[in-house]
């Protein structure tokens, strides 16, 4: 608490033994273990974390140091720490979980571990030497096309690049939706994968006849699950023909590709007229936040292209500017891109459960 000034006159030395007693602070009162003591009514001190350590997770810390000296560009490092920072929350949530006696059948730490998987898998962290990708909005270099891995999405994205349907923002938007896509197919592949290993595991163990109700019942869901993204690929994909082949028409409901596939399932859940016009306007906040996001990234790689340039030919004072002002942009967009996630995750669970509701 700051003291105020007073003005009183007072002698010179019991002024001196005042502001000594005052420097060494009050003493701590002795627990007694009752209620008002300071240990009952005060949070324990977060896990001490080493200087510069992102996450309160080790492994999730060691992921990071790995990516970073992958050399990933900063927006894909921004990327990916916020989806680590969606993980830790998710398994911090399980611990709990688990510590209440609950998730018995194993499944939601199943979910969790597909999902590490996936992240590995998307930032090049699983060993695979081709998993290494990099995404980017900029249209200047031909040699995206081949980021697309796909022959189908490349010949419909140098179709639609040579058709002249396309503005350059449109152009812009389109190659999002292609990413995502791209992404999308990734995470089917890898989900499939873990799956195949899991199926394969517990018929070593146990033997195919012998699966429990709960194991079996978690495998079914999961295939239910698999059968559901298959769709939502295949949907998008003929999304992409006719995008590619007609261009966006004048009555775009949403920009953003994640947004257009969540309107698209909610108007086929079970909302009511009310529940699904509010729906319509959370999507127009959530498109605003993604669009900021976007805007940001931009700003990133623009100002890591600046700094690089500056350490290379300017004087140590330029240099400290724009390590600063990087630096804020680069914390900037982690805290935007982890609120974009976590977003998505709560819209998606809404429409799901509507979707289940209606089953």
């Amino acid at each position: 608490m700051a003291l105020r000034r007073v003005n009183v006159c007072v002698p010179m030395v019991p002024l001196l033994l005042l502001l000594l007693l005052l420097s060494l602070g009050p003493r701590p009162a002795a627990s007694h273990g009752g209620k008002y003591s300071r240990e009952k009514n005060e949070p324990p001190p977060p896990a001490s974390r080493e200087p510069g350590e992102e996450f309160r997770m080790e492994k999730l810390n060691q992921l990071w140091e790995k990516a970073r000296r992958l050399h990933l560009s900063p927006v894909k490092l921004a990327e990916l720490h916020a989806d680590l920072k969606m993980q830790e929350r998710d398994e911090l949530s399980w611990k709990k979980l688990k510590a209440e006696g609950l998730d018995e059948d194993g499944e939601k730490e199943a979910q969790l571990l597909r999902s590490l998987n996936v992240i590995l898998a998307r930032y090049g962290l699983d060993g695979r030497k081709d998993a290494q990708v990099v995404h980017s909005n900029a249209l200047a270099n031909d040699a995206q096309d081949d980021a697309l891995g796909d022959p189908r999405l490349e010949k419909l994205w140098h179709k639609a690049k040579t058709s002249g349907k396309f503005s350059s923002e449109e152009l812009d938007k389109l190659w999002r939706e292609f990413l995502h896509h791209k992404d999308k197919v990734h995470e089917y592949n890898v989900l499939l994968d873990t799956l195949s290993r899991t199926e394969e595991a517990y018929n070593n163990a146990i033997g195919p006849m012998d699966l429990s109700h709960s194991k079996s019942d978690v495998l079914s869901s999961k295939h239910s699950e698999l059968k559901e993204k298959l769709r939502s690929i295949n949907r998008g994909l003929d999304r992409l023909r006719k995008v590619s082949h007609q261009g966006y028409g004048p009555t775009a409901e949403f920009e953003e590709p994640r947004v257009t596939e969540l309107w698209d399932l909610a108007q086929t859940a079970n909302f009511t007229e009310k529940e699904l016009e509010s729906f319509r306007e959370e999507l127009k906040h959530f498109e605003a936040k993604i669009e900021k996001h976007n805007h940001y990234q931009k700003q990133l790689e623009i100002s890591h292209e600046k700094l690089r340039h500056v350490e290379r030919v300017g004087d140590q004072e330029h240099v400290s500017r724009n390590r600063e002002k990087y630096a804020l942009l680069e914390e900037k967009t982690k805290e935007l891109g982890y609120k974009v996630k976590k977003h998505l995750q709560d819209l998606s669970s809404r429409v799901s459960r509507a979707r289940h509701n209606e089953l």
